[in-house]
């Protein structure tokens, strides 16, 4: 393919991904937005619908991470680099999903620090910023 188009694809997709956080609000069923962009004075957190909520973020996760493993493929063209991240992306998944649900439920007010970490890996491309650098560097030392 292309070295321009592969750019103009790279760049059409962290496009989406842009989208798709400008947009959350709306696509995505998520009553722990408000709380954070609070001051946190509340002493406990909103009412949520436990599976509602967990699907969504995982929707979201899913998501971001199908993109990512699309801007992977346009970067490095390197199958088992692409197929190392999805095993990174599902282990993260699991056991960011298994620490959400435990500090959702286990919550005690004034302790948000965890969660909102927590629930910020699950909803944000984070890992694509250090897989990136890591594989260019990690392909340029072979």
């Amino acid at each position: 393919m292309n070295k321009g188009i592969r750019i103009l694809l790279v760049l059409l997709l962290l496009a989406l991904l842009v989208l798709i956080r400008a947009y959350a609000a709306t696509l995505f069923y998520d009553p722990l937005i408000l709380f954070f962009k609070m001051t946190h004075s509340s002493p406990a957190l909103p009412d949520f619908d436990g599976v509602g909520l967990f699907l969504h973020i995982s929707l979201r996760f899913w998501m971001n991470t199908l993109i990512s493993l699309s801007i992977l493929w346009l970067i490095f063209s390197n199958r088992e680099l692409v197929q190392l991240s999805l095993i990174l992306y599902g282990t993260l998944f699991i056991i960011l999903l298994c620490a959400f649900v435990l500090l959702l439920y286990t919550y005690e007010p004034g302790a948000y620090m965890a969660l909102f970490y927590v629930r910020r890996f699950l909803i944000h491309p984070l890992l694509l910023l250090v897989l990136i650098p890591g594989f260019y560097f990690f392909r340029n030392k072979k």
